[in-house]
């Protein structure tokens, strides 16, 4: 995110007050105009005017944006042109790049009270020849087709996508089918040494390329020898004891306190948790079942008894909720892939809802049509960061961690490692041997002195 000068921020934020713009939305309006110079930033296009606000409208519709942040958005970028056409021509200040930000230098005008225009030197690749671009959109669409055919996650679509991108922009002006495996190890290389990515970044944008290469430009990848590759350091996951977990619990409400109780109890991903549907649940036999998991695979695990009376209750809650969606005339959940047309009525059967619910409908604009979405990994990550603080503990705390301290104290309570990886998920045993660098070593513990044998 680009790092806009304050001087900058505080005459946008009278010219709000000017234009009789709530002052409860200041923050809202000045995180749109970042988002909105980044964005023009990124994709080098001129700051002002139509064409580049339409776009950024365009990119926040396609991220799901709703309409009122839409709205939002787009009035916040007016009032930031509206602003720019008033201010005096020579402005005092200039923007110019550097590699972590943007720094004010100063002209030899006095200073005038006109608000600083902001300009940025234009990207290498700016004319690029129309072929060149129509040959990397039909790669980049193909690589998107591909990745949906197998069925790849959303998240690894993005991340593909993301890293293709931006060896695209490193080559500038080579046609994909021009590409080879030097210029490869030149991106890598440059990630390593200009960029200074981690090791698991470098990684990822290796495989990315790789996926590319194989599958959309067809060609052999060939060996990758003599490349800068960032130093991999041992990680070693965050764990909390059993005490500071039930610390995070107690300031915790529903239905995050219950989210979390599973996510420890049961060792699930947040993703695995959110996606819960009523039929996973077999309280009779203990089980809970875990559908299109981590690489699509599914897995069983015990329920914990201790809050099978709370997730009894909360399957209450979802029942009543759903009897009153069906009064409602909604249309039903959400459903994966293609499954609606398989199974024309599952989408408003109990069985299929979800467990963990969205406290709002969603309304779908193409089939005007309100369906209802799950709980939302954001809302249950800043509750967990609030219960945190609250909690006041010394520990770097995500989601996750409670999948690290699932693993770690069954290991503290000696159940062996395939068991713990079973319960996992983990498809490599070497994943799961990660958890025995958090406990101590019993051979240290139990160490003694030779004078005492």
């Amino acid at each position: 995110m680009l790092n806009i000068p304050p001087e900058l921020l505080t005459r946008y934020v009278a010219f709000l007050e000017k234009r009789a713009v709530p002052s409860s939305q200041y923050n809202d309006y000045k995180k749109w105009l970042r988002y909105y110079l980044d964005y023009c930033h990124k994709y080098a296009l001129p700051v002002g005017g139509s064409k580049s606000l339409t776009q950024f409208l365009g990119k926040l519709k396609e991220k799901k944006q709703s309409e009122i942040q839409i709205r939002q958005a787009g009035h916040a970028v007016t009032l930031y042109h509206d602003l720019r056409r008033l201010s005096k021509p020579n402005p005092p200040f200039t923007l110019r790049e550097t590699t972590q930000s943007f720094e004010v230098r100063e002209n030899r005008l006095p200073l005038p009270s006109a608000l600083p225009l902001v300009t940025w030197k234009p990207k290498p690749n700016i004319g690029v020849p129309t072929s060149i671009k129509s040959s990397w959109e039909t790669a980049v669409s193909e690589l998107v087709s591909v990745i949906k055919t197998k069925h790849y996650s959303p998240k690894t679509l993005k991340s593909y996508r993301h890293w293709v991108l931006k060896f695209k922009g490193y080559k500038k002006n080579v046609v994909p089918k021009d590409l080879g495996t030097e210029d490869v190890k030149a991106f890598l290389s440059y990630l390593a040494v200009s960029c200074h990515v981690s090791a698991t970044s470098q990684n990822q944008a290796f495989n990315a390329l790789l996926f590319f290469f194989r599958n959309v430009l067809k060609k052999d990848f060939g060996e990758i020898r003599d490349v800068v590759r960032a130093k991999h350091k041992p990680y070693i996951p965050v764990v909390l004891s059993r005490e500071e977990v039930d610390r995070v619990i107690s300031h915790l409400y529903s239905p995050y306190d219950l989210v979390v109780k599973t996510l420890y109890g049961c060792g699930l991903r947040l993703f695995e948790c959110m996606k819960l549907r009523v039929q996973n649940f077999n309280f009779d036999a203990g089980v809970l079942t875990i559908h299109d998991g981590k690489g699509q695979k599914d897995r069983t695990v015990p329920l914990p008894q201790k809050i099978i009376p709370e997730l009894k209750n909360q399957l209450k809650r979802v029942i009543k909720l759903h009897e009153e969606d069906l009064a409602a005339g909604y249309s039903g959940v959400f459903l994966d892939h293609l499954l609606e047309r398989k199974y024309k009525n599952a989408a408003k059967e109990l069985v299929w809802q979800w467990f963990f619910p969205a406290k709002t409908l969603t309304y779908v604009e193409d089939l005007h049509e309100k369906r209802r979405y799950h709980l939302h990994e954001t809302h249950v990550q800043k509750a967990i960061r609030a219960a945190v603080r609250k909690a006041k503990l010394t520990k770097r705390v995500s989601s996750h961690t409670f999948r690290h301290s699932f693993a770690t104290h069954l290991l503290q309570a000696n159940y062996d490692i395939r068991t713990i990886q079973t319960l996992l998920g983990h498809s490599d045993v070497r994943t799961t041997m990660i958890y025995t660098h958090c406990i101590p070593s019993r051979t240290v513990k139990e160490a003694k002195s030779p004078l005492d044998f």
